[in-house]
């Protein structure tokens, strides 16, 4: 046969033993086991006919410990949930190994351009003008990093890209009003520790395979961070707003508030739910205006504060004009892309004391986005590696 590695000839050596952790226990077999005299890699095709890698898990071992290691440390997953819930006993090695490896692959099938099960379009909820809408969002949160010899390291940040179909709380905007009960909240999320313009065409194929193109209407939804908007407008050009969330802008118009009634709650509370009113019916500027015509007078402190709200909403105004959004009936909150920093990294990548390797971080944070991924996406991964084996 030919090497893979070299494309000169291998020899057959003969048969050759290997031993399997499947999830019925041991397995041993043999197979034909081919070596290249060019080379010096060995080579056994069987191993790829059925599937296996280098960590001696059979395919569906393999899945229910990456699986483990996707849901809690590599530690726990290897003494205590693999052996109490599928009598697996694996290292913690062995369950990192394996699901790094199983990211990595996903890592790089995603940026080839692959994607997983068939396309599934979405049925696109409407807003107040009866058109269908399809949101997409971009966030990022820090992840710990290991530096050499077990030194702390600068931390990375981990991308987190979102398309997504929030289900409007009015029954007459459902795609579909007759449905007899709530439709799905659906969400399909790419997430990396890598630059952000690399989350662009996997996070565009996630558009495509639930056609985002069928949509009347795209909106978008960011924090504010550098880059974000820009990365949106360039990468969904049909994006008619790109919004900035508004519970951000709520925080600074309560640290401004706080500054201006010291000890006074109630004046605080009032200010602040006020001037946050005025966002939803008059937008930004009026209120940029409001915060530059204050009497600062007696109130040490305040100038401060003031001129870095100033600053904000001038850099900002443009994205905040909150009337109009609402009288569209569009979500003005980034909750989702926040509640999914959370979800798809917070919870598994940043525990107590949490530190990872980049390319341990870059890796899992593909497998998690993949997992929390509507439409079943996980077992359509799994489904597909064992289809073209």
């Amino acid at each position: 046969m030919t090497c893979p590695h070299c494309r000169e000839s291998a020899r057959c050596k003969g048969f050759k033993s290997r031993q399997l952790v499947s999830l019925f226990g041991p397995l041993e077999y043999s197979r034909h086991y081919y070596l290249c005299r060019h080379c010096h890699h060995g080579i056994s095709p069987l191993d790829g006919v059925l599937g296996l890698r280098a960590h001696d898990l059979t395919p569906a071992a393999d899945e229910v410990v990456c699986l483990s290691g996707l849901e809690d440390s590599f530690a726990t997953a290897a003494d205590t949930v693999l052996p109490r819930l599928a009598g697996l006993r694996v290292s913690e090695s062995t369950v990192q190994r394996a699901t790094e490896a199983a990211g990595e692959r996903l890592a790089e099938a995603q940026h080839a351009g692959q994607t997983f099960g068939p396309s599934t379009p979405w049925a696109w909820h409407k807003d107040a003008d009866g058109k269908t809408v399809g949101y997409v969002s971009v966030d990022a949160t820090g992840v710990g990093q290991q530096g050499s010899r077990g030194a702390k390291a600068e931390g990375r940040m981990a991308y987190i890209g979102m398309i997504y179909n929030p289900v409007p709380e009015e029954r007459p905007r459902w795609a579909n009003p007759t449905a007899a009960k709530r439709p799905e909240w659906k969400a399909r999320y790419v997430s990396q520790v890598r630059s952000l313009a690399e989350l662009a065409e996997p996070l565009r194929r996630q558009a495509s395979q639930v056609n985002l193109g069928g949509a009347d209407r795209w909106v978008a939804l960011s924090d504010g961070g550098i880059g974000l908007e820009d990365f949106l407008r360039a990468n969904f050009p049909r994006v008619e707003a790109v919004i900035l969330d508004f519970y951000h802008v709520a925080e600074y118009v309560a640290k401004l508030s706080r500054v201006l009634h010291p000890g006074d709650a109630d004046a605080d509370r009032r200010w602040r739910e006020t001037t946050c009113e005025e966002l939803k019916t008059s937008g930004g500027s009026a209120v940029l205006e409001k915060v530059r015509s204050l009497d600062l007078a007696d109130r040490a402190g305040a100038a401060s504060v003031r001129a870095e709200v100033v600053t904000y909403f001038t850099n900002q105004t443009h994205r905040m004009d909150y009337p109009h959004y609402l009288a569209q009936g569009w979500q003005i909150g980034s909750g989702p892309v926040e509640s999914a920093c959370k979800t798809v990294i917070g919870e598994r990548m940043k525990g107590g004391g949490m530190r990872w390797g980049e390319d341990g971080a870059d890796a899992m944070s593909h497998l998690r986005a993949l997992f929390c991924s509507s439409d079943n996406q996980w077992a359509a991964f799994w489904s597909k590696r064992l289809s073209e084996k």
